[in-house]
Parts: C-alpha cells; sequence; structure tokens
C-alpha cells in the first residue's frame, strides 16, 4: 500500500473586502487535479446552498459567497 500524496495550496486564498450585499469570490489552486475539497467556516463545514457556491476545475477551487453579511468575516 502506498499512501496517497495529500494535495497543498499551489495558490493560497487571500483576505478579501466586499460591501455587504454583494458577493465575494475566494480563489485558490491546489497541487492535484480534481482533488476532494471541503470548505469550513471555523468547524462549520460549508453546504452548497443559496448563501455558498463551490466551484471545481481541475486544480482550480472557488468559493462564492452571496449575500455578504457581517457575520461573514
Amino acid at each position: 500500500v502506498v499512501p496517497a500524496t495529500p494535495a497543498l495550496f499551489e495558490k493560497k486564498l487571500r483576505n478579501q473586502e466586499a460591501e455587504e450585499g454583494s458577493t465575494v469570490t475566494l480563489h485558490a489552486e491546489l497541487s492535484k487535479h480534481d482533488a476532494p475539497v471541503r470548505w469550513k467556516k471555523g468547524s462549520v463545514l460549508l453546504q452548497a446552498s443559496n448563501k455558498y457556491e463551490m466551484k471545481q476545475m481541475g486544480s482550480a477551487v472557488e468559493l462564492l459567497i452571496h449575500d455578504l453579511q457581517l457575520k461573514d468575516a
């Protein structure tokens, strides 16, 4: 059995500023194509919904946060 090499960040997430009510997109680039990604806010696992939209294209991953509120910081 050969252990799998973990996916690493090639391009890390950056802090962004946006206005309340708008949408922000967080981008990251991984070292492996199609590596499974789980988005969390603290210890809470985010689920796809009207609020959160997750996209993955090869090694590029995005999290869109819609209708931003102060609590999304």
